[in-house]
């Protein structure tokens, strides 16, 4: 008898595509446990921590049985790979992105100059070649050999969420 593969999700996309909300609604409906990237990257006080402790600690969620993952940190998204079931990447347009920032507002003791920062550092995400990128995220996108869906809308991102 066949068993379904165990829920190890991961989520990338440029900020505020929806990553967050996805995830959540996914992890809700299925009773998983959500992580996002930004807080294994930051610190709270708004540091960022050691690539090798943050590589770590994606290593030791990712060894867990069951999880969602989001975050545009490829560097990241990239060490739980390995063991992940599904991945899924909004690829959705700046015009969308900004809407998603905009909306979401000040989050996190960011600040207006932290917000003013984040969106010129989101608009960007299709001019860096970094693994934090369009060109990072698509070489994650076509090298994963497991099941994945790209969804380029808000209506493919809102037909892929629970209720």
């Amino acid at each position: 008898m066949l068993h379904p593969l165990p829920a190890r999700w991961i989520i990338i996309g440029n900020s505020g595509s929806g990553k967050s909300t996805l995830a959540e609604r996914l992890g809700r409906a299925r009773h998983l446990l959500v992580y996002d990237l930004d807080l294994v990257h930051w610190y709270p006080d708004g540091r960022k921590r050691d690539e090798t402790n943050a590589k770590a600690r994606v290593a030791e969620i990712a060894a867990t049985d069951t999880w969602v993952m989001e975050g545009v940190y490829g560097w990241l998204a990239e060490v739980a790979l390995v063991r992940a079931t599904l991945l899924i990447w909004l690829d959705l347009s700046w015009d969308e992105c900004r809407n998603g920032l905009l909306a979401r507002g000040l989050r996190r003791g960011m600040t207006l100059n932290d917000q003013k920062d984040l969106l010129a550092w989101a608009e960007d995400y299709w001019v860096r070649t970094t693994s934090s990128s369009v060109t990072g995220h698509e070489r994650l996108y076509r090298a994963f050999m497991g099941d994945k869906a790209r969804l380029r809308t808000r209506d493919d991102v809102a037909a892929f969420m629970p209720p």
